[in-house]
C-alpha cells in the first residue's frame, strides 16, 4: 500500500454550481438522492432534476431522522431512541459523490448526502458521520488513514423461498459450480458477461476496483480496491455493491454479501488493509526507512487487539454474521497477530517499508463500509494514544488457540453497549441508537422458527 492516497477526483469551490453544471451539462432527467442507513442500504429520495437543483438553496431535500434508526427488517425499536419525535433532517448532498447511474436507460445521477439538523449541526447517528468523526481524531494528530478494502461476495440462483437453501447459479457451460475452485480462472469465466458488466458499470462511476478473483466457495468472487482515503473507499464499496445486486439480476442471478450464505462453505469478510500515513510528508508511519516497525505500527496492532472485540457489533451486524468466524475456514477466532498468516485476525503482510500495514480480517462483507472501516480506526486510533503494547506474532495455525470473538448477538451487543472508550470516539448518541437497532434486529430473530427445528424437533423431545 504505497504512501500516495488517492484524491478525491473533483475539489468544487461552489458545491451548489458544480452539481448544477454536471447535472446539466450531462442532461440528466432524474437525480437519487442516497443515505447509508445503519445496515448500509441505501436509503433516501428519488428526484426530477430541476426540483433536486432547486431544493439545494431551499433546504428542500429532507428525510426523517428515523431513517437511521430503521432495522434490516423494516421495522424500528420499540423504545424511543432519538432526541426528537422523528423530526426532519437536512440533505446535503456530496459533490465528491457524484455519479451516473448505469445500468437506467434515462440520463440518471446519484449523490450521496451527509445530513445536518437545522442548526446546522451534523447528524450524530449518521454512519457517514461516524467515519468523518474518527478521521477528525486522526487528522487533529497530522495522521491520514489509508485503505483498501477486499469484499467478497457469491453468486447463486434466483430464489423466492426463504426456507429454500442457496444453491451455486448456471454458468455458461449450463452447469452449477459444485467445487471449490479457488483462483480457478475457468470458474470466473462462467460468468463473464456478467463481470463484464461488473466492470463497465464501475468504470462508468469511477470505482476505483483493481483485481478480480474467484475465492475459495462455490461461485464465490473477491473483487480488491485500491488503497486510497477511508471515506472514498466507504462511498465506493457502497455504491459497488448495488453495482454488484444490479448487475446480477440483469443476467437471472442473485449476487450476495451474506457473511455465511451457503452451508458447508467458507464465508464471505471485507477485510481492510489500513496503514497511517503523515499529513505533511506523505510518508508511512508504520515503518522505518530501514523496514524496521515503528512504535505506531505496534501501538496500533494493540489496539486492535484490545478494542476490536468490544467493536465486533460493527463488524459483524448480522445474526448470520457469526456464522462465517469458525475454524478452519479462513476466517479469524481470535485476535492474535502473524506475519502473512490467514489464520489469524490480523494478518501483516510482507511488504516494502512504504507499504507497510496490517489487514484486519474480522469484518464480513454484510458489514456497513462507513461503520466497519471507522470501528477498526477507532479501535487502532485508541492504542496509538494510550500506548498499548501488542502481543507477540504467532506462528503456525491461530486456529490453535482459543476462540477470544463474541460467538453470537447478544454478546455483541454486550460488548458494544459496555465499551466506554469506543463510545467516547464514535460518539455516544450513536452507540446508543446502533445498539438499540441491533437489540430489535435480535428480538425479530426470536420470533422466528428455523426449519433445522422443526426438523430435529418437531417429533424428536
Amino acid at each position: 500500500m504505497p504512501n500516495d492516497a488517492s484524491k478525491p477526483q473533483h475539489a468544487p469551490e461552489n458545491a451548489v454550481d458544480y452539481l448544477t453544471e454536471w447535472i446539466r451539462s450531462r442532461g440528466i432527467t432524474e437525480v437519487e438522492c442516497l443515505v447509508p442507513d445503519m445496515s448500509g442500504i441505501p436509503r433516501g429520495k428519488i428526484l426530477p432534476a430541476h426540483k433536486f437543483l432547486s431544493g439545494l438553496t431551499d433546504r428542500g431535500l429532507r428525510l426523517p431522522e428515523s431513517v437511521f434508526i430503521q432495522t434490516v427488517t423494516g421495522e424500528y425499536p420499540e423504545e424511543d431512541i432519538i432526541d426528537e419525535v422523528d423530526g426532519d433532517i437536512y440533505l446535503r448532498p456530496d459533490p465528491e459523490t457524484l455519479r451516473m447511474v448505469p445500468w437506467y436507460e434515462e440520463p440518471t445521477a446519484q449523490v450521496i448526502n451527509d445530513c445536518i439538523r437545522r442548526d446546522g449541526s451534523p447528524v450524530d447517528i449518521s454512519p457517514r458521520h461516524v467515519l468523518k468523526r474518527v478521521l477528525a481524531r486522526y487528522e487533529e494528530k497530522g495522521w491520514k488513514p489509508v485503505i483498501a478494502p477486499e469484499l467478497e461476495f457469491f453468486l447463486v440462483k434466483v430464489n423466492a423461498d426463504p426456507d429454500y437453501p442457496l444453491e451455486p447459479p448456471i454458468g455458461r457451460s449450463g452447469r452449477p459450480e459444485i467445487g471449490r475452485q479457488a483462483y480457478g480462472i475457468d470458474a470466473v469465466n462462467e460468468f463473464d458477461p456478467l463481470f463484464e458488466d461488473v466492470y463497465d458499470y464501475c468504470d462508468v462511476q469511477e470505482l476505483d476496483v483493481d483485481t478480480l478473483h474467484h475465492e475459495g466457495g462455490a461461485a464465490q468472487m473477491e473483487i480488491n480496491f485500491n488503497h486510497g482515503e477511508a471515506l472514498s473507499l466507504a462511498d465506493q464499496v457502497f455504491v459497488f455493491k448495488r453495482t454488484v445486486h444490479q448487475a446480477a439480476l440483469r443476467h437471472d442471478v442473485y449476487a450476495t454479501f451474506m457473511a455465511k450464505p451457503l452451508e458447508g462453505q467458507p464465508g464471505s469478510a471485507m477485510h481492510m488493509h489500513q496503514s497511517i500515513i503523515d499529513m505533511e510528508t506523505g510518508k508511512n508511519l508504520f515503518a522505518h526507512d530501514d523496514a524496521t516497525e515503528t512504535d505506531l505500527f505496534r501501538w496500533h496492532i494493540g489496539g486492535l487487539q484490545k478494542y476490536l472485540p468490544q467493536a465486533m457489533l460493527m463488524l459483524a451486524p448480522n445474526v448470520n454474521s457469526f456464522r462465517r468466524l469458525v475454524r478452519d475456514y479462513n476466517a479469524p477466532i481470535n485476535m492474535h497477530w502473524g506475519r502473512d498468516n490467514r489464520t489469524v485476525g490480523l494478518r501483516v503482510p510482507f511488504c516494502q517499508p512504504e507499504a507497510m500495514r496490517v489487514e484486519n480480517r474480522l469484518s464480513g462483507a454484510d458489514a456497513n463500509p462507513y461503520l466497519a472501516m471507522a470501528a477498526s480506526l477507532a479501535c487502532g486510533y485508541l492504542g496509538m494514544m494510550e500506548q498499548i503494547e501488542p502481543t507477540k506474532p504467532i506462528k503456525g495455525s491461530g486456529y490453535t488457540k482459543a476462540h477470544a470473538l463474541p460467538r453470537h448477538m447478544p454478546e455483541a451487543i454486550d460488548r458494544f453497549a459496555h465499551a466506554r472508550k469506543l463510545q467516547d470516539v464514535l460518539g455516544e448518541n450513536f452507540c446508543r441508537c446502533y445498539a438499540a437497532v441491533k437489540e430489535a434486529e435480535w428480538d425479530a430473530y426470536q420470533d422466528v422458527i428455523s426449519s433445522w427445528e422443526r426438523e430435529y424437533l418437531l417429533l424428536n423431545v
